[in-house]
């Protein structure tokens, strides 16, 4: 059983990164639109709230949190807009304080959650450490889109191992989310860390390999990043089908970010150059929550 400590830790310190991002912003800032459609730089912090509410109501009360899912299935296809809109009302402040005071109660809750708990969620029950995993993810992603909107970049950490891990574990559910049957083998999967250090997944004698800077990766499975844009390599046929279909979040299959740059008429497509940034966020193979 894993140790949700170490990231439940990073989980807070992706947080408190993103906060110092827009801790000063002016309302103008806030009203700035991001690469999700209809989603203000509000909106993005008013999902990451909303979606920490829910989470606490999972660890803390499975009664209230069960309620929370049947008014979801009222209107499953808006209701996690509806969740973002009502929060992006709010006045700057109060937004903030309430996404503040949601991110702790959530970090106290995993904290205390007993050795081996498995808390409901929208999809396939979760572990603490799956939890705090796509609380992560999703800081992250949203985080990046939030960055775009306001034209600052962000510097890539270890803390990204944990996105990659989540990535690879929800190779099968990328497949069947598109009708499409998962490799039985399992792929070779080598990724350079932020720090210079390879991460590695998988067996060492697979067949078939996906190898590339993690950043690149970590972009590619929250569809932040287009794959012809990225500096990912498959070798072998399902691995190559898989870049095309990556996602760590559940949900139907997402549209994702469209290439920078449309290749020339005639050029091959390249597996990527770049490490570029842009989805929506939320199953155990295991796309936890949905980067929106």
């Amino acid at each position: 059983m894993a140790d949700p400590m170490p990231v439940i830790d990073d989980l807070r310190a992706e947080s408190e990164e993103l906060d110092l991002l827009v801790a000063e912003l002016t309302p103008e800032q806030w009203a700035l639109a991001t690469p999700a459609p209809g989603w203000t730089v509000a909106h993005q912090i008013a999902h990451l709230a909303w979606t920490d509410h829910s989470s606490v109501l999972a660890v803390t009360d499975q009664n209230a949190f069960a309620r929370e899912v049947e008014n979801a299935l009222t209107s499953p296809g808006d209701f996690v807009d509806n969740g973002a809109e009502e929060g992006a009302g709010k006045p700057p402040a109060q937004l903030l304080a309430d996404w503040r005071a949601g991110r702790e109660a959530l970090e106290d809750a995993l904290r205390a959650a007993p050795d081996g708990a498995r808390f409901p969620w929208y999809g396939p029950p979760m572990s603490t450490a799956s939890m705090a995993t796509a609380r992560l993810m999703e800081t992250w992603a949203h985080g990046l889109d939030i960055a775009d909107a306001l034209g600052a970049a962000r510097t890539p950490t270890d803390r990204l191992r944990h996105i990659a891990r989540l990535g690879v574990r929800t190779r099968d559910f990328a497949f069947g989310v598109h009708g499409l049957t998962p490799p039985f083998e399992e792929f070779r999967v080598e990724l350079l860390g932020p720090s210079g250090e390879t991460w590695t997944y998988g067996p060492d004698d697979a067949s078939q390999h996906v190898t590339g800077p993690a950043l690149d990766f970590c972009l590619l499975v929250t569809q932040r990043g287009h794959r012809a844009d990225l500096a990912l390599r498959a070798d072998g046929p399902d691995a190559e089908q898989w870049l095309d279909i990556a996602q760590a979040f559940a949900g139907p299959p997402g549209k994702g970010r469209a290439p920078e740059q449309e290749p020339e008429q005639g050029s091959e497509k390249k597996p990527g150059q770049g490490s570029r940034q842009e989805p929506k966020a939320g199953s155990k193979q295991e796309p936890e929550q949905e980067p929106r």
